[in-house]
């Protein structure tokens, strides 16, 4: 059943939810599909469906796909792409990862990917995993991920995976002496993120999507996502390395 957002749901039952924003580049990294990765990865999520009947909501980023496409585009053009065709060409690439997951996990994920988020699909939560991907521009797969933890409300936590431990005062690959921070409130992430979005922006987490996940109460960890053990430690609510926001 699909309903109206200004409809909301209620969860049918006590089943334990996460989401987690699986950020492109540890799906596509310079190098092409990581496929060690997603075996550690799908491993881990197929071992808490079934020894702790999880559920999870994963939305894909989109990857070195898309800087591809920005960057032939804008070399077959000769200058830069406007920036609803750099986020069409992101949201188009979320969503081919999206089906290379779908694809993974079929056996026990929802065979319709979230794409659109006017609408709730209650059909979801009969699911132990539901991908979903980029909606429409102007709107990254973080934004998108706070909207899945608003509309449905099967948990009040984003985890967003990276490839970086967490939040730092600057780039720590090419900073050295980047500061990490292991807890931060929204108003001292805007101050490093700022408050402004733009396709293929660089950032721990979308400075749009912090403000609305402070203005509905959502959390935030960000961690390394190529650290499977220390994702198992989140989702088992044990010391983890991260950064935790909100």
């Amino acid at each position: 059943m699909i309903t109206h957002k200004q409809s909301m749901i209620n969860l049918p039952n006590n089943d334990k939810w996460f989401i987690l924003s699986l950020g492109g580049s540890l799906i596509v990294p310079n190098g092409g599909i990581d496929v060690d990765f997603l075996e550690k990865f799908t491993d881990l999520i197929r071992k808490k469906v079934a020894e702790k009947n999880y559920h999870f909501f994963i939305i894909c980023g989109g990857g070195s796909t898309a800087r591809r496409y920005r960057d032939a585009g804008a070399a077959i053009l000769g200058r830069k792409i406007p920036e609803e065709d750099l986020d069409w060409l992101g949201t188009h690439a979320t969503r081919l990862n999206a089906q290379l997951l779908r694809t993974i996990f079929k056996e026990i994920t929802y065979q319709k990917v979230i794409k659109h988020y006017e609408f709730i699909d209650k059909q979801a939560l009969n699911h132990h995993v539901v991908i979903a991907a980029g909606w429409k521009p102007g709107w990254s797969t973080d934004y998108d991920a706070v909207l899945l933890a608003t509309d449905y409300r099967v948990t009040d936590t984003v985890i967003n995976l990276s490839n970086i431990k967490g939040v730092f005062d600057k780039d720590p690959k090419t900073n050295p002496d980047a500061k990490f921070f292991s807890k931060l409130s929204w108003q001292e992430l805007s101050k490093i993120v700022g408050t402004k979005w733009s396709p293929g922006m660089n950032a721990p987490f979308d400075p749009i999507a912090s403000q609305l996940a402070q203005q509905q109460g959502i959390k935030v960890i960000v961690c390394d996502g190529y650290d499977i053990q220390n994702l198992d430690n989140i989702l088992e609510g044990k010391k983890f390395v991260g950064t935790s926001i909100g």
